[in-house]
């Protein structure tokens, strides 16, 4: 493997790890906005703080556009699918397809960038 699709498999897993972060920053949120206590707030904060952090770093090897959306994308799908697990948000067939639709959005745009 060459040194730039080394680099340019790094920005994904940056990517991946920002997603990662978001979720857990979305799942303090809604902890914190329920009972704040000082761990709930570190989840929320660091977790938001961290996927930025992670997300700049993917730009170097990602277009900016493509990282932000897939980042956004999977964020969003993930946040609301932990949300119906953890915390009994409603589960239809229209949000569950919905997460679906992100989810393909965001693969075509891994597959085609």
């Amino acid at each position: 493997m060459s040194r730039k699709e080394k680099r340019y498999n790094m920005g994904w897993f940056f990517v991946l790890l920002a997603s990662a972060c978001e979720i857990g920053g979305t799942i303090g949120l809604n902890m914190f906005s329920k009972k704040k206590q000082i761990t709930t707030g570190i989840l929320f904060v660091g977790g938001f703080a961290l996927s930025f952090l992670f997300l700049y770093a993917s730009f170097s090897s990602v277009q900016v556009s493509v990282a932000y959306t897939v980042w956004i994308g999977l964020g969003t799908a993930g946040s609301v699918l932990f949300n119906m697990i953890l915390f009994k948000e409603p589960k239809n067939m229209i949000r569950i397809l919905s997460l679906l639709l992100i989810v393909i959005g965001v693969v075509g745009l891994k597959l085609f960038a």
